[in-house]
């Protein structure tokens, strides 16, 4: 929690103009207050999915990723970009493999990046590897029903 703190403070310290470089650089994490920032978040428990992802009014994609796993770290930004883009209209949850087995395991994942396109609490959709912008906004096009 105190590391967490320390970089979060470290963070508001950069530039906004200047993308953050180094060891220091966020690895999709969402620290600030913009609007984009807000549609993404990281689950931190069962419960917390349960309240976040499954009983949400709102679409809600989830990204099962890992830290290890070189396509999650492609993807996660490009997916929170796209998301960021539809402006509120659909939220986006990741959740790590590593920490929350247990999740990956009931929403049948195999492999990472796994993606879950979600409505009411259900599965509508899903993917698995690396898509481009276009596949990923038709994606969440056909989620939000844009």
């Amino acid at each position: 929690m105190a590391q967490r703190l320390v970089l979060r403070r470290l963070l508001s310290l950069t530039p906004r103009t200047l993308p953050p470089q180094g060891p220091l650089a966020p690895h999709g994490r969402a620290f600030g207050t913009s609007a984009g920032c807000r549609s993404t978040f990281n689950v931190q428990d069962g419960s917390d999915f349960q309240d976040r992802v499954v009983n949400n009014p709102k679409p809600v994609v989830v990204d099962f990723h890992a830290q290890w796993c070189g396509p999650c770290k492609i993807l996660g930004p490009r997916l929170e970009k796209m998301v960021a883009k539809q402006e509120g209209k659909v939220l986006m949850a990741k959740v790590d493999i590593d920490d929350h087995t247990d999740l990956a395991i009931e929403y049948e994942v195999s492999a990472v990046p796994t993606v879950l396109a979600m409505k009411n609490g259900d599965v509508v959709d899903k993917f698995v590897g690396v898509k481009d912008e276009d596949q990923l906004e038709a994606f969440l096009k056909k989620l939000i029903g844009a």
